[in-house]
């Protein structure tokens, strides 16, 4: 069916309500638009759904939401799963209560338990839920950091992490195979509730997972030492961290944290941001003003589903905030971990950590100096999740920590996600430890530079938007995958891991070996001297992103040459 014939079928058939109808009504004479919106389904990822909110086929609404969960729910009642029921959490985005509750109402007509959070929660405790529930699944209604147009949906298994091979595959294919809207089913609320498929959940699972959280804290008597001392400015950026966070750090007797006030409550709008990730120093604009105000030691941000923090930490030297990249504030907390347990004899044995390939080769230094195994998996802290679930099949190792290069962490295995309300209480923690100490966590960045090396990374990302943007990326990749640069500058490339076909290839030799990891669309280049430079098309933004990493001699030798190999990859596109 063409774009323009499965438009008119949206616009005449009666299972799509009056307003979608008014929707593609007042889009009729703009073609581009209307090709837009239903040249393809909105694509059911390996971990679900991402898109503009809106009508059509490629955008996200009830019912490309509805189908999904058909999809999901087909694959549940086949691997024998409806009765453990499933997990639903949502975030603060537009239309996220509603793409709860009919995933929820979907799952109830086909027979299947929806536990539905009472309102918005962080996505790691959806993570954590599910588990502690036993569900067979679990669904996150979020865009994460996306633009307030986007909203998402994230399927999680029994295990707590989002779908991997091969039940990623499986649950495509069954959603995959949907071809007729009319055949999704649904029923009313009330119904469901009355024939208990559909249970509001909230304290009790609150409850339950801050008391995980904090078995993690391994200094509480120096948290209480410097309480009253240390001041901590933290943003939400309008999410789902405010509650959760505030309350951790409130239980561990932090008295001094000032939450910014125009980016405390929930705001679907995003209104005091240009783009709500932590990552965007732009971000955190009203956060610094605040911290200004109050001489605060740590700037804190969370993402609007709390899964990913930035953060800021004062330069005593020049009275100036430094921020740190997810690299950065992730090997601080790494480090504590791993010194600290050592130092109090509480690392368990076989201990491992877990990172991603774009992830700082600082990891590698740091595991080796506490004789930690280091684990690389896929970008995607799904792989990391997964590992968890390994360690505890074979009982091989057990998890200390685990992060990814885009701001996310997982300390202790209460969820199989990034858990930015986690990492909020470690890096806390850090800054009390420091504050104890006459430091901050930039002195003790610092230190760790000195200690194992002046580590830098960066991104360089290339946005395509539409049709033909897909196919430009796809032409980037098959031209670097077909014909590889044997240089990046005055830098050989020394060997090319090619994930999407299982090789290593040494560039000098010929020889191959197999990467050891799933199948993924991703050209990994390693150059000399701990430089290197990974290619992966998003899967979840029109955008194909360039990973690098460099280590120099000093603050300043380590910047100038993560820009000349940024150039460098310029050069060669």
């Amino acid at each position: 069916m063409s774009y323009m014939s499965t438009f008119q079928f949206w616009l005449e058939n009666d299972y799509f309500d009056e307003d979608t109808k008014k929707e593609l009504l007042a889009i009729r004479n703009d073609e581009k638009e209307i090709e837009d919106r239903f040249y393809k389904d909105l694509e059911f990822g390996t971990g679900g759904l991402r898109g503009v909110i809106g009508a059509g086929t490629n955008r996200m609404n009830v019912y490309t939401v509805r189908k999904a969960t058909q999809g999901l729910a087909n694959y549940i009642m086949k691997q024998g799963g409806s009765e453990k029921g499933v997990a639903i959490a949502y975030d603060s985005r537009r239309m996220s209560p509603e793409f709860a509750d009919t995933a929820a109402l979907c799952l109830a007509a086909n027979g299947i338990k929806a536990y539905v959070f009472e309102e918005l929660r962080p996505t790691p405790e959806l993570s954590f839920a599910l588990r502690k529930l036993g569900c067979i699944s679990g669904i996150v209604v979020t865009a994460s950091h996306n633009p307030p147009e986007y909203n998402g949906y994230k399927v999680y298994w029994e295990d707590g992490a989002q779908i991997t091979a091969p039940k990623d595959k499986e649950i495509i294919a069954e959603v995959n195979a949907i071809t007729d809207y009319n055949t999704v089913k649904t029923m009313g609320k009330r119904e469901a509730m009355e024939a208990g498929l559909y249970q509001v959940i909230g304290k009790e699972i609150d409850d339950a997972y801050m008391t995980e959280l904090k078995k993690q804290i391994i200094h509480p008597e120096v948290i209480e030492k410097v309480a009253n001392d240390i001041k901590i400015v933290y943003t939400p950026l309008c999410g789902t961290g405010n509650k959760p966070v505030r309350r951790v750090l409130a239980e561990l007797g932090f008295k001094n944290v000032y939450v910014v006030p125009e980016q405390e409550n929930p705001d679907p709008n995003f209104t005091t941001l240009e783009y709500p990730n932590p990552e965007d120093p732009k971000a955190f604009t009203y956060a610094l003003r605040l911290a200004k105000e109050k001489d605060a030691d740590i700037v804190l941000a969370t993402d609007p589903d709390a899964d990913r923090l930035g953060v800021y930490a004062k330069d005593t030297k020049t009275g100036e905030y430094v921020p740190f990249t997810g690299n950065m504030s992730g090997m601080l907390i790494a480090e504590y971990i791993l010194r600290e347990r050592t130092r109090k004899g509480i690392m368990p044995k076989n201990p491992a950590l877990v990172t991603t390939i774009v992830t700082t080769n600082m990891a590698d230094v740091i595991t080796k100096a506490y004789n930690v195994k280091m684990i690389e998996v896929l970008t995607g802290f799904k792989y990391i999740g997964e590992q968890i679930k390994f360690f505890e099949q074979t009982g091989t190792n057990n998890y200390v920590f685990g992060l990814e290069e885009s701001y996310g962490c997982l300390a202790g295995t209460h969820a199989r996600d990034k858990d930015a309300c986690v990492a909020v209480m470690c890096l806390c923690e850090v800054a009390a430890y420091c504050k104890n100490e006459g430091k901050t966590l930039w002195d003790m960045m610092l230190e760790m530079y000195d200690k194992y090396g002046f580590f830098k990374e960066t991104q360089y990302t290339i946005t395509l938007k539409g049709v033909d943007g897909a196919k430009q990326i796809a032409e980037i990749m098959n031209k670097l995958r077909s014909n590889p640069p044997k240089a990046f500058g005055d830098l050989k490339v020394l060997r090319v891991r090619d994930y999407q076909e299982d090789k290593i290839t040494d560039m000098e030799t010929g020889e191959m070996i197999p990467t050891g990891l799933p199948k993924s669309n991703v050209l990994y280049f390693e150059l000399p001297d701990n430089f290197w430079c990974c290619a992966r098309p998003s899967g979840t933004e029109p955008k194909i992103k360039f990973y690098m990493g460099v280590k120099g001699s000093s603050l300043e030798d380590a910047e100038a040459k993560v820009v000349k190999l940024t150039e460098d990859l310029k050069s060669l596109l």
